[in-house]
Formats: C-alpha cells, sequence, structure tokens
C-alpha cells in the first residue's frame, strides 16, 4: 500500500502491541526535522563578535560617533563588540589619546553594555571588549512608570504652622 503511494512505511512505535506504523514520505520529515534543529540552534546561538576598527588616534567626532552608532545596534542585536585601534608610526607615543578615545567609547555605551575586557595595548593594537547589559537594555527600551503607592507608613509627616494671632472684634461703643 506505501509503495503505490510511493511513500515509506515508518514504524512509529515498535514497543506497543501491535506495533504501530505509518505511512509518509520519510525523505521529507528528515528534511523537515533537520531544520527545526536548524533553527533551534541558530536562535540559542549566543551573539557573535563584532569588530570596529579605528585607523588612527586623530579620528574625528562625527566620525567616532557613527562608529558608536553601529556598536549600539550591535549591542542590542545582542552581540559583543571589539574595538580596535591602531596606531601609527609616532602616535604610538600617545597613548593617551587612545584611551580618550576609549573612555568616550564606555561612556557613550555604558547604558547599553559592560566592559568584558578592558583597554589592552598589543604591539601597536588597543583593543575594548564590550558586551550587551541585558536588564539596562530592556529597561532603556521600556522606561518604567513612576510608582505611587499610597501608604500611611510612607506619607510625609505633617508639620504644625503657628496660626496667626485671633483678632478680637473691636468693642463698640
Amino acid at each position: 500500500m506505501a509503495r503505490e503511494a510511493g511513500m515509506d512505511l515508518v514504524e512509529v512505535a515498535p514497543t506497543a502491541r501491535p506495533p504501530v506504523c505509518r505511512i509518509m514520505d520519510y525523505g521529507k520529515w528528515r528534511y523537515q526535522q533537520q531544520k527545526k534543529e536548524d533553527k533551534s540552534r541558530a536562535s540559542s546561538r549566543a551573539g557573535q563578535l563584532k569588530e570596529l576598527k579605528l585607523r588612527t588616534v586623530k579620528i574625528g567626532d562625527h566620525d567616532l560617533q557613527i562608529k558608536i552608532n553601529h556598536a549600539r545596534d550591535f549591542l542590542k542585536e545582542n552581540n559583543k563588540v571589539q574595538f580596535t585601534l591602531q596606531f601609527r608610526g609616532r602616535e604610538v607615543a600617545h597613548m593617551d589619546l587612545g584611551r580618550e578615545i576609549f573612555k568616550k567609547i564606555k561612556a557613550e555605551l555604558q547604558p547599553f553594555s559592560k566592559v568584558e575586557r578592558d583597554t589592552k595595548l598589543e604591539g601597536r593594537r588597543m583593543t575594548l571588549v564590550l558586551q550587551p547589559e541585558h536588564k539596562s537594555a530592556a529597561a532603556a527600551a521600556k522606561p518604567a512608570a513612576p510608582k505611587v503607592t499610597p501608604s500611611i507608613a510612607t506619607a510625609p509627616a505633617t508639620v504644625a504652622r503657628p496660626q496667626p494671632a485671633a483678632v478680637a472684634p473691636a468693642a463698640v461703643q
């Protein structure tokens, strides 16, 4: 019967009495199972490491801001971000400029990330790795409404104010 339909006879429950079989296209079923596994593996995978390169310490403010915006997008997508600053020629003598750039980057991305590996110098290359901050990213996406819960214990104490002296009406003569 399965051959006539061009399908496969698949034993589903061999331990059952009588054994349970199903007529199905086994190749198609295996393909669908593989697709499901691939999809679940891709969604459960942790974020990737994205690298942003700064080629000189003489980077302009606007160019640096664009790099920071790209990093913010990567962090929102749950990816880690590595900043790499390449020192060229005599720039090596000015490591402090590189550290200042990385301080700016950390300050700008502080609400969205936490430092995984702080500023590190390797030869002529300085690196900084940031990872997404899950709780603050959710808080930044959804601003919290102020909580107002009236309660006797938290209500401010009333302050007794001195009352002006009552003026007695003048006696009419």
